[in-house]
């Protein structure tokens, strides 16, 4: 069953905290209004835990006064913190247990749901002007530093630096880091302090709050201090999110999660046969797998061909069917021009950020080992061996 097939006594409510800033009360009320916009018969109500009306007591007893039997209450907040994990919960509870014949359904707080995560890229492309996602390495030069609210439930907290990673590799940013407007650490402006030094000239802060208030004004204000003391620096402010069509939509899902209850969780064996049926698989042999004594040793003979001939200084010129007995075979002459062949019977699409400035790239001519070189396209190779000596030494690969 979803929101669609929902009897007509039974009710939707959102959860919030509250604030005493009039502008957040306002938008949080905007997602009931973007539910009844899509669903014009859903009995829906939005009630807060304090600070703001109507509270949660008052949008149950609406809800209850309509006939409502069955109620979904889902939280409005972002992470699971102590307000979602248990003083939302705490409200629910008691107010069943004194409405006999009541059944109350509660959900999950809206997290990082794919729909949220485009929800908050699409206000930093916004603040960048851009409408789609930029070409990778086109933000290379610049930094992304989000906005937290900060908890003292440290999982919440990693929750927003998880964010902030996959948002960083989605639209290819130089740096990222995760700041807190409170409780936590580092501060905003701390953060921001120390984020000026690391020379980017473009910094995007992006807060990864529902609703205005005094949150936001107060991380505008760091953000002001800190570009007025920094006026060589572009600071770009991302909007929140708001009523974003995104969230409204990530809201209908958490909906229809606690109406139809959580699907079962599969086995990794179960995801991965999914997969595989969907598509999203390749399936290839691993690397380092286990040849018994006496196979000859090392015949890495995977058909992968790699074959990249780069051209420094050592002459080492094997195919990897090397026949080693802990010594790679190879002919030094200190010239490095390995045209070897790798070849492992799969194929790995090349990491999109691989030529990253700040990424692998820069461990190139530390003597790393061949397969680490052989995902590299030759002119990024090319290109740091032009500014970077070789260190000396053997290989990594090629120690006993």
């Amino acid at each position: 069953m979803k929101l669609t097939d929902l009897p007509k006594d039974a009710g939707v409510l959102i959860c919030g905290h509250g604030s005493r800033a009039k502008i957040a009360e306002k938008e949080f009320s905007l997602l009931a209004s973007g539910l009844r916009a899509r669903y014009p018969s859903l009995n829906v109500e939005y009630g807060f835990l304090e600070y703001s009306a109507p509270n949660i007591h008052m949008a149950l007893d609406k809800l209850v006064d309509s006939g409502v039997k069955t109620i979904y209450a889902v939280p409005g907040m972002l992470f699971a913190a102590t307000h979602a994990q248990n003083d939302i919960p705490s409200v629910l509870t008691t107010y069943m247990e004194k409405h006999p014949g009541l059944t109350i359904e509660y959900g999950k707080e809206l997290g990082l749901h794919d729909e949220m995560i485009t929800a908050f890229q699409t206000r930093i492309l916004d603040a960048l002007g851009l409408t789609e996602t930029p070409k990778t390495g086109d933000l290379y030069d610049t930094m992304l530093v989000v906005v937290g609210r900060g908890t003292s439930v440290t999982e919440a907290n990693a929750e927003a630096a998880k964010l902030t990673r996959i948002v960083s590799e989605n639209l290819g940013f130089g740096w990222s880091e995760t700041v807190y407007s409170g409780v936590t650490y580092p501060s905003v402006g701390r953060g921001l302090e120390m984020a000026v030094k690391l020379g980017f000239k473009k910094i995007v802060v992006a807060p990864y709050f529902l609703f205005g208030g005094k949150l936001i004004d107060r991380i505008h204000g760091y953000v002001d201090k800190v570009a007025e003391e920094n006026p060589d620096i572009q600071f770009l402010k991302a909007d929140y999110l708001r009523d974003q069509e995104h969230v409204i939509n990530t809201f209908i899902e958490r909906i229809n999660e606690t109406i139809s209850g959580p699907a079962p969780a599969l086995s990794l064996m179960e995801d991965f046969k999914a997969r595989l049926a969907r598509g999203e698989v390749d399936v290839h042999h691993h690397h380092a797998e286990f040849k018994p004594e006496g196979e000859a040793a090392h015949t890495h003979d995977h058909g992968h061909d790699h074959s990249h001939s780069h051209s420094h200084d050592h002459s080492h010129s094997h195919n990897h069917s090397h026949s080693h007995d802990h010594g790679h075979s190879h002919d030094h002459d200190h010239g490095h021009s390995h045209s070897h062949d790798h070849s492992h019977g799969h194929h790995h699409a090349p990491y999109k950020h691989i030529g990253h400035p700040h990424g692998p790239r820069t461990m190139i001519n530390d003597n790393v080992c061949c397969c680490f070189m052989g995902q590299f396209p030759q002119h990024i190779i090319d290109e740091e061996k032009a500014v970077k000596a070789e260190r000396e030494g053997v290989p990594t690969c090629k120690r006993n």
